[in-house]
């Protein structure tokens, strides 16, 4: 999709006569069903008019053009593309990041800098990061950029057109010098400079044939972008398959063939509990099928998770690792096979809470999927739904499937891949909590997994944090009693969870990235070491499974002893959403505590805010068997972890918050 296609010197006249932001105005509206912004449209003017004045310069009135080029299956936008042929008579084009910055001020992430952007100072890309994650996001994925004996050549850079740099200026910090190379940045001065940069690669015109290409071009993972995203995930990846993973495996590998290749659509649904190893199973398998050379995309409803995977494999994998909400413009069949992990996940629809009432889509989120991909394979565990707006269940993805009259093949995978390789403790989880009747009523602790109950959320967090300096993976986690705020003027986070003279804050909110040093982002708590340091929500930790996870146990669930029953208080939650879901509110609180229990592979330790939940748990334990003292000595990896450790520098408190 794009709003304006045609040739530089129709741009130059539109642009020349005040009509072409209009005409980008009618196309978005034609396009998308609502107005743009007014200060979209500004922007628009003033930048295009800048563009206007450098094709003047270079006399390139010969050339495609191709205005807010969207980049499939993302809300992304390119400002500006021109097309052409150089001397040696290559296709060639140019991406080009309009920018009207005036100034910008230095940021600690790596690839970012602070600037003014929508009404407030916030940290973005570096512009010269920008397009060049563009410019290989099109290498990677549109076939007119690496198909065939003469792919286009296609450069990237931006133009600052109102930006007058310092000699010291953060914008040209030493931390960017590889990636200006690159992707060169134009500034107040750099009109005549831009117009050189554009006369290299665009001199001989013939612009038509090369924008006819970029138009005609298909949506589709480049093999070398397969074979890249593959290695990466076989070579990082200390996941191995076991028994019914792998005949599993083997058998969607062959529904994936014979789905391909015939008319009717293929759907798989594979079910399985915490710690079954659903997560190892779909990223082995995407790997096998991008080594296969199919169009396979990866999809979750998990920020966090997604975001963890892209800084796992790397920001090419984002063209191939998506969100369940990517495919509401997906081209019918687009995707060979869409797998969806997380698949209890999946909403209503794609429509987020920023969309406007009158502008959202009524179309099914599921149903989006299951018309992008001509295979979809969706991992799922029915009692993980924690929210009333996530409604993935299988019974609800069988009833989509036949409407679309998909063929449905359906697997469970029950191994454990916890201590020992027994499920009776998530049995013992789902029957104590009223989930599901299962054979484990007492919890003895017969197959070495290390679960307790400690007195005091001091003496939780110095067990988990003695774990994690044993070497394993462990966090402590809590259910969402307390509010969760945004985080101070400077970075820090509010201590949220009081207990006492126990304070703690939460881990930070998802799009909270000016953080302190030492804090992680929401997407990476999980992985980041420095994520001990704070307490951790369910929003945040579900998909991920630890060696180690203490929880906090609440008073929002709690079990009346009187009553023999589990009852929710609604008082004592801080989650709006889930104490608006009214009669569900119960079942998707023991589903939040479910999730947080069964995090840990290797162990659980918990301590209860309400006495009387802590005596009916233990009511449920052989007390002798409450330390089972499981040897600590082996440090093998269990087969089902999605936690690998990163690598920034651990930070902790000060001794006496300790």
């Amino acid at each position: 999709m794009r709003l304006y296609s045609g040739m530089s010197e129709d741009f130059i006249r539109d642009t020349t006569h005040n009509h072409v932001a209009e005409r980008l105005r009618e196309a978005f509206f034609a396009y998308y069903r609502y107005n743009p912004p007014p200060a979209e449209v500004n922007s628009w003017r003033n930048s295009l008019r800048a563009m206007k004045d450098v094709l003047e310069i270079a006399s390139l009135r010969d050339h495609g053009m191709l205005l807010e080029y969207q980049l499939p299956l993302t809300s992304r936008r390119i400002d500006c593309i021109v097309c052409g042929r150089d001397e040696g008579d290559t296709d060639q084009a140019v991406i080009v990041e309009l920018k009207q910055w005036e100034r910008c001020e230095p940021a600690e992430p790596e690839k970012v800098v602070r600037s003014w952007v929508g009404g407030r100072q916030r940290e973005v890309l570096h512009p010269s990061v920008q397009v060049g994650q563009y410019r290989q996001y099109l290498e990677d994925t549109h076939t007119a950029f690496y198909e065939g004996p003469r792919p286009i050549r296609l450069s990237s850079c931006s133009y600052l057109h109102n930006y007058l740099p310092e000699a010291t200026d953060p914008i040209l910090a030493p931390k960017f010098r590889e990636v200006l190379r690159a992707n060169p940045l134009f500034d107040v001065d750099g009109a005549e400079p831009l117009a050189n940069y554009l006369k290299d690669r665009l001199a001989q015109g013939k612009g038509r044939v090369v924008l006819q290409r970029v138009e005609a071009s298909r949506f589709r993972p480049s093999r070398k972008l397969m074979d890249h995203v593959s290695e990466t995930i076989r070579s990082r990846s200390p996941w191995i398959l076991l028994d019914e993973q792998l005949v599993v495996f083997e058998r969607i590998r062959s529904t994936v063939k014979s789905g391909l290749f015939g008319r009717q659509k293929q759907v798989v649904i594979v079910r399985g509990g915490p710690g079954t190893g659903k997560s190892v199973l779909a990223i082995n398998l995407m790997a096998e099928l991008l080594r296969e050379g199919r169009n396979a995309h990866y999809a979750t409803g998990s920020r966090a998770f997604t975001e963890t995977l892209w800084e796992i494999i790397g920001s090419r994998s984002r063209a191939t690792f998506r969100y369940f909400n990517s495919y509401g413009r997906a081209e019918f069949n687009g995707v060979d096979v869409l797998i969806c992990d997380e698949s209890h996940r999946i909403r209503e629809t794609s429509n987020s809470r920023f969309v406007k009432k009158r502008l959202r889509s009524t179309k099914a989120q599921v149903r989006e999927i299951l018309d992008a991909a001509k295979v979809a394979v969706f991992f799922i565990d029915d009692r993980q739904i924690v929210r009333p707006n996530e409604i993935g269940s299988t019974t609800y993805i069988q009833k989509r499937a036949a409407e679309v009259g998909a063929e449905v093949s359906e697997y469970e995978l029950e191994v454990q891949f916890r201590c020992a390789g027994s499920d009776g403790f998530v049995n013992w989880i789902d029957n104590t909590l009223g989930v599901r009747r299962t054979a484990n009523v007492i919890w003895d602790g017969s197959d070495g997994f290390d679960f307790r109950i400690v007195d005091s959320p001091r003496e939780l967090e110095v067990a988990i944090r003695e774990r994690a300096d044993g070497g394993f993976t462990a966090r402590v986690a809590a259910g969402f009693c307390w509010p969760w705020s945004e985080p101070k003027p400077d970075g820090t986070l509010v201590e949220d969870v009081v207990i006492g003279d126990y304070r703690r804050p939460w881990d930070a909110k998802p799009g909270n990235w000016r953080l302190a040093p030492g804090i992680p982002p929401a997407s990476l708590w999980a992985t980041d070491p420095n994520g001990i340091n704070q307490i951790g929500c369910v929003y945040n930790i579900q998909g991920f499974e630890l060696d180690y996870v203490g929880v906090i146990w609440g008073k929002d669930l709690r079990y009346d002893l009187d009553r023999q029953l589990w009852v929710g208080d609604k008082k004592q939650s801080a989650d709006s959403v889930v104490k608006r879901s009214k009669e569900q509110f119960v079942d998707l609180v023991k589903n939040t505590y479910r999730v947080l229990l069964s995090r840990g592979m290797r162990g659980c330790y918990v301590h209860f805010m309400d006495k009387d939940t802590e005596r009916f748990v233990r009511s449920r334990m052989e007390t002798s068997r409450e330390h089972p003292g499981v040897s600590q000595a082996d440090g093998t990896r269990v087969a089902a972890h999605k936690v690998i450790p990163s690598r920034p520098r651990i930070v902790y408190p000060p001794h006496e918050e300790r």
